[in-house]
């Protein structure tokens, strides 16, 4: 499965003002700590804030904030903001005489295919993902 990067900079900007309950963050701040240019990440914001994940306050103290609590919002809730084409319907691959191989493909492979991807990435939640980020930033390698 290919993620764009809208996808993965959607999620990285959930993760980060997750991290962050009680503060509004700000395109320019997050920019800086992922990396990404906030040129980009203003669309990014913008689809999160359209899908309603997302809320913005103007100001001295403005910024973004999570319109749910992060066990609420779920990876697909994130990647169906972001990802114009993960969620399409498979396009159709017989025709003619060959249709009943159509119907027997979509039952068979896409439908469950789909089913289990949306399933999986329903199951994690943005409070599961800091969990484990916390759990991952405590350990130290030495060698």
């Amino acid at each position: 499965m290919r993620i764009s990067t809208k996808g993965r900079y959607g999620l990285a900007v959930m993760l980060c003002i997750a991290e962050k309950k009680d503060e509004s963050q700000t395109v320019a701040l997050i920019s800086k700590k992922i990396g990404a240019s906030k040129i980009y990440l203003e669309q990014v914001f913008g689809l999160l804030k359209n899908a309603r994940l997302l809320q913005s306050s103007k100001g001295a103290q403005g910024g973004y904030f999570l319109t749910d609590k992060p066990d609420k919002i779920t990876v697909y809730d994130i990647l169906y903001a972001t990802e114009t084409t993960l969620f399409e319907t498979t396009e159709k691959s017989f025709s003619g005489e060959t249709g009943y191989l159509e119907t027997t493909v979509n039952q068979f492979v896409w439908q469950p295919l789909n089913q289990s991807i949306a399933e999986s990435l329903k199951s994690v939640t943005l409070s599961d993902l800091l969990d484990k980020s916390r759990k991952t930033a405590g350990y130290m390698f030495h060698i």
